[in-house]
């Protein structure tokens, strides 16, 4: 049986908690506008990576009030101007979902990663096929790819992560509560590459 779902607050609660977990050299993709700021832990030393320049200034701005010195780098998922093994955790909220290439932007995290390092994704996932959801899903793709940032509510990111190598320490499938669509499924994912 399904779990029961989840509000905005719950989950906000919950993001910030997988992303207070990560220490370190922490690369965010598509970093957006720094929502993310306030859940790092102290020692994080960040990394920003947003493609889209009015965010990537207003990334900047705040990355500067949270005394993130390193300005945002101006990239793609995938094709991450960074070293090999630069990286020792690659964090991405609500990316994974809008990147072009997913099997890419995944073997660019890969690269940039220590061996082992930690990657937690946050992102709107497919619905169970034949659910009336994964049909709403199927019929909005096409509408959100063009007015939300590319973000396809239909991909299967679960199978995405666990394809490219990357194993689940803690993840969760989860409902969250919104309009006009019911519940939306959302990933929680917490693991290292393998």
């Amino acid at each position: 049986m399904p779990a029961s779902p989840i509000d905005d607050d719950a989950l906000d609660d919950l993001e910030r908690e997988f992303l207070g977990r990560v220490r370190g050299r922490v690369l965010e993709i598509g970093a957006g506008e720094g929502e993310n700021f306030g859940a790092w832990h102290p020692d994080v030393e960040w990394t920003g990576l947003e493609p889209d320049a009015s965010r990537r200034a207003e990334l900047a701005t705040r990355a500067r009030e949270w005394r993130h010195e390193q300005a945002p780098l101006d990239a793609v998922a995938e094709r991450i101007p960074l070293p090999d093994a630069s990286v020792d955790a690659v964090v991405g909220t609500y990316v994974l979902c809008s990147v072009t290439d997913v099997p890419a932007a995944l073997a660019e995290v890969r690269r940039v990663l220590v061996p082992g390092g930690r990657v937690v994704f946050v992102d709107h996932v497919a619905a169970p096929r034949g659910t009336f959801t994964r049909f709403v899903q199927r019929i909005a793709t096409p509408l959100t790819k063009r007015i939300d940032h590319g973000c396809h509510w239909d991909r299967d990111t679960a199978a995405a992560l666990a394809a490219a190598g990357f194993v689940a320490d803690d993840a969760r499938d989860l409902r969250v509560r919104t309009s006009p669509f019911g519940s939306i499924p959302v990933l929680v994912f917490d693991g290292h590459a393998g």
